[in-house]
């Protein structure tokens, strides 16, 4: 049982410094998760329970970024919650033998938004100049596209900071500071409901959860203070080539 323990406070440290740094720590957290016994759908159920606490000690080490922003900060929420609230309960209703063999297309989806979501960027704004009736359809757009990435997040967690930053990418944001104060709030508001809607399923392994949280409490707060200093480039390449390199993982574990 120690074992267990130990096991599950580490991964959940190092989930919690990476999902602040860059997103994806449920890449270590879920995994572990499943392989000290946890079934799928409750594992991933579970998992968003314990980094959650990850998400808000993170957002909190970044409220001085998000005292400066720009970004309708209630708007953000609420459509944060109704997508979240929409993909906790796709997931309870999915069988698991689908939703093991959706994970890896959800990674590469992430991957491919992160990677060219400059590129949309520019070619949107350049559309949202041309006249206010494409102001108005990028605006619906953008909020169509919050609320499709916090459906992602409620439905699978892992890779959730990989695409919320992707979104963000996608909306014209570039001060990688500011992007991550959104990213872990976006991620800690759909991580609430969903965790609402497990809870009243009886979908969380708490025991468990309660562990691996506490590991991202202390990893995501210490992570926050961190990553102000690193260089912009860096964060980027490193989320770059981690969501590659787990996509792939992921791909080769399920069809391989």
């Amino acid at each position: 049982m120690l074992v267990e323990l130990s096991i599950l406070f580490v991964a959940g440290v190092l989930g919690g410094v990476i999902n602040t740094v860059a997103g994806g720590g449920s890449f270590i957290t879920f995994p572990t998760l499943m392989f000290v016994g946890v079934p799928p759908i409750v594992a991933n159920a579970t998992n968003t329970f314990s980094v959650c606490a990850g998400y808000l000690s993170g957002a909190y080490g970044f409220r001085h970024d998000l005292a400066e922003c720009k970004a309708p900060i209630v708007s953000t929420v609420l459509w944060s919650l109704l997508g979240g609230a929409i993909g906790a309960y796709l997931l309870l209703n999915t069988p698991e033998h689908l939703f093991i063999e959706s994970i890896p297309w959800l990674l590469m989806f992430a991957t491919a938004l992160f990677m060219f979501g400059d590129k949309l960027a520019s070619r949107l704004t350049t559309l949202r100049e041309s006249s206010p009736k494409a102001t108005a359809l990028t605006s619906a757009f953008f909020v169509l596209l919050l609320v499709s990435v916090s459906a992602y997040g409620g439905f699978f967690n892992a890779g959730l900071g990989i695409i919320v930053l992707s979104y963000l990418v996608v909306s014209g944001y570039s001060d990688i500071n500011q992007m991550n104060g959104l990213k872990l709030l976006v991620s800690s508001s759909v991580s609430l409901i969903a965790i609402t809607i497990f809870a009243l399923d009886g979908a969380i392994d708490w025991w468990r959860g309660a562990v691996v949280m506490l590991g991202t409490l202390v990893g995501g707060y210490v992570a926050a203070r961190v990553s102000r200093s690193m260089p912009q480039h860096f964060i980027r390449h490193f989320v770059s080539l981690s969501s590659v390199a787990m996509t792939g993982y992921f791909f080769w574990d399920v069809y391989a």
